[in-house]
């Protein structure tokens, strides 16, 4: 069709310039390199959300569209590539980014240039400082409350505090863990936690021994060891303490990637604990059956996952912030229907609240420990018990 002839149809309305339009957002995140699963993951499950939008016919007749940049899990490349999706004036928003010390990198520069950086797969508290940063927002719980499940589940499992060991990744992403659990601790009572055992290794490594070696050597024999990391290293970790701490728990945050931890270990992987952010993937709950009917509908070949639902799930309420913002929304339209989502079901079982000053979603943490492959709810009780 001619210009000249599809401006004649605009004027008379015969067309609409809605319908041809696009919401782009972008994804800064590893797509590549050791924590490719995660990058990956995240963007699976937004696109699968999106893309069923998409065939129900878009917002306001608008198709929903990511485009992937790929930070391989490295601040420098984290920050130029976020610049380069601020400097692209159609895209809204940040969706999904991965990582702490690639978003302790590009959150300055979101702020700077007053772009959304949402639904961030961190836990980390420097996306969630008090006052919160307006063009920050996140769906997911802090690692502050999962370190703080785990704890709580370790004392009810009869497990002392000076038992507890830690082993994290050498940067904020490990900080923000280990700082988490020893306020968890603090708060349980129990304050001379400088004599807990840390191992550390450094991040894109997978050298664990000297810090294996540095728990090993700890005064007390630590029956539970949280690990902060992503899913190699502390594969390597766990296959390796093993042998010296046979009865011992091993803990890891959500971030590491659950599936790819199960698969690194196999058999080793049995009653190894993963704090989860959302629901169980067989939960009878309205937003996990239609993740999974999405996935296989939109995704081909791909296997449902944490990292994926919780994509899925961050890109459904940023969809109801997207509607909420109005028709042909900018960016600062985005952060203000966000905000102003208030409390709003989304079929997770509790419901989600987003206000000025409330910039997390949700606040839920789930405990699955691996049993014969499978991810299952964490019976604390048992848990000291079945190592015995």
């Amino acid at each position: 069709m001619k210009i000249s002839r599809v401006l004649v149809l605009l004027a008379w309305g015969l067309v609409s310039p809605v319908a041809a339009a696009e919401l782009k957002v972008g994804i800064v995140a590893p797509l590549s390199g050791a924590a490719a699963p995660l990058g990956i993951g995240m963007q699976q499950g937004i696109e699968a959300y999106f893309a069923k939008v998409n065939a129900e016919g878009g917002v306001n007749g608008q198709s929903l569209v990511l485009q992937a940049f790929d930070d391989q899990y490295s601040p420098l490349p984290a920050a130029a590539h976020t610049r380069q999706l601020i400097s692209d004036s159609s895209l809204l928003a940040a969706i999904g980014n991965v990582g702490t010390p690639t978003a302790a990198v590009t959150i300055p520069i979101h702020n700077q240039h007053s772009t959304l950086l949402y639904g961030a797969f961190t836990g980390a508290g420097i996306l969630r400082r008090s006052p919160p940063d307006r063009y920050v927002i996140n769906y997911r719980a802090s690692y502050v409350q999962e370190t703080a499940a785990m704890v709580a589940g370790l004392l009810e499992a009869g497990i002392q505090p000076e038992e507890i060991a830690f082993f994290t990744q050498n940067d904020s992403f490990g900080d923000a863990g280990y700082n988490g659990a020893l306020r968890a601790l603090h708060e349980e009572g129990f304050t001379d936690t400088s004599q807990l055992a840390h191992g550390r290794f450094t991040r894109g490594t997978r050298n664990v021994h000297q810090g294996l070696a540095t728990i090993l050597q700890a005064p007390v024999v630590p029956r539970a060891v949280i690990i902060v990391g992503t899913f190699g290293p502390a594969a390597d970790f766990i296959r390796e303490a093993r042998q010296d701490l046979p009865d011992s728990v091993f803990l890891n945050v959500s971030f590491v990637g659950s599936q790819a931890l199960l698969e690194a270990l196999g058999p080793l992987a049995e009653g190894v604990i993963v704090t989860q952010v959302v629901p169980p993937l067989d939960a009878d709950l309205p937003a996990v059956e239609e993740y999974r009917q999405a996935l296989a509908a939109h995704v081909p070949g791909s296997e449902p996952d944490f990292i994926s639902l919780e994509g899925y799930l961050a890109a459904k309420l940023f969809v109801e912030g997207v509607k909420a913002a109005g028709e042909n929304p900018d960016r600062q339209a985005i952060v203000e229907g966000l905000l102003g989502l208030g409390t709003i079901d989304i079929g997770v079982g509790e419901p989600l609240t987003l206000g000025e000053g409330d910039h997390q979603a949700s606040d839920a943490v789930w405990a699955t420990v691996i049993r014969n492959g499978q991810f299952e709810p964490v019976d604390w009780a048992n848990v000291a018990a079945s190592f015995e």
